[in-house]
């Protein structure tokens, strides 16, 4: 069986991938790097929240260059309940296809394997619905 490990610290892999934040425990502040203080409030008291699978897209642009694989879709997501992440969108390069306000989903794909065979997961966002 694959190893796999997520590309970055707030992706958790499993039957039901999803991303953690650390909150502020005492102004609610969300961040996805580690804090030694809110940048809020001040405080250093932090605890882990699970963030929902969808949102909506609240900003996004189609980079035309710079990807091997052709153009690809780069947006600001709005999770339900809080959050913001900026993330790609999966599989949308066509402006038509995309605009503030579409709803999305949390989405998990393979971005390669290391010498050791050891798979690294990444994560972005699909429409929901397409």
């Amino acid at each position: 069986m694959t190893r796999s490990i997520p590309v970055v610290d707030y992706l958790v892999l499993g039957e039901d991938p999803h991303l953690v934040a650390s909150e502020c425990r005492q102004c609610s502040a969300l961040y996805f790097d580690r804090r030694n203080a809110c940048a809020m409030c001040s405080t250093t008291d932090f605890t882990s929240r699970r963030l929902s699978n969808e949102g909506v897209v609240r900003a996004y642009t189609i980079v035309q260059r710079g990807a091997k694989s052709g153009p690809f879709t780069s947006a600001v997501v709005e999770l339900t309940g809080g959050g913001v992440v900026k993330a790609n969108l999966i599989g949308v390069t066509d402006p038509a296809a995309i605009h503030p306000e579409t709803k999305v989903r949390l989405t998990t794909f393979d971005v390669g394997t290391d010498d050791d065979g050891v798979l690294a997961v990444a994560f972005g966002y699909e429409p929901i619905g397409a």
